[in-house]
């Protein structure tokens, strides 16, 4: 992985903590269409999960809806910058990273989201493209938005690998043709052998 050169990150569970965040957004959002509070466990573990239809899952719904979406970002945009964090020791990497590969963001977030909580944190300069889930016809784990960015770059898939914590990053990065790291400090847990540290996963990258 040292030669890797595109570097392609998930956001939440990778970068940054948003266990509390999410949670109290999806559960802010069953309030205000009148559903009872779902255990902030259960709400993460379903993270990850590509066996269901998150929008029946939390929801209720076929698929989200306008107004899941406006109550979800009611909330997110209020709070997104008290009720979430860096990983602990994941600015610092970043900006080793940064001096000598290109950095990107693949999330199932949508723009009016990530955007905002990547700026609140202060990487966002950090990555050379960000692209979400609205950005794009399906979200991971379909490939399309790596290839988007395996695309812009014109460099051979050899030299990108996808970084995240779940099985939908890994599944993406299959389906894209690249290769995957998944680490354990998310909302999944992948058992021993996962990278389970930031300095390891410093390690595994060669800086």
């Amino acid at each position: 992985m040292r030669t890797k050169t595109e570097l392609i990150f998930d956001m939440d569970g990778t970068l940054v903590d948003s266990s509390e965040l999410l949670a109290n957004t999806i559960n802010y959002v069953r309030k205000k269409i009148g559903l009872s509070a779902m255990d902030e466990t259960k709400i993460l573990a379903a993270l990850n999960d590509t066996t269901i239809n998150p929008a029946q899952f939390y929801y209720g719904a076929q698929k989200f809806e306008p107004v899941h979406e406006a109550y979800f970002q009611e909330y997110y945009l209020a709070r997104h910058h008290i009720e979430s964090r860096l990983y602990d020791g994941m600015e610092t990497l970043l900006r080793k990273l940064a001096k000598t590969r290109t950095l990107h963001v693949a999330t199932n977030a949508y723009d009016v989201s990530a955007l905002p909580l990547l700026e609140a944190l202060g990487i966002a300069p950090l990555f050379h493209s960000v692209v979400c889930a609205n950005q794009v016809p399906a979200p991971k784990p379909h490939p399309v938005m790596l290839e988007k960015i395996i695309k812009t770059r014109n460099k051979p898939k050899t030299t990108f690998v996808m970084i995240g914590d779940g099985k939908r990053d890994a599944e993406a990065a299959h389906n894209a043709g690249i290769d995957s790291l998944l680490v354990d400090w998310g909302f999944s847990d992948h058992g021993e052998e996962a990278i389970d540290r930031v300095e390891m996963l410093a390690e595994v990258l060669g800086v």
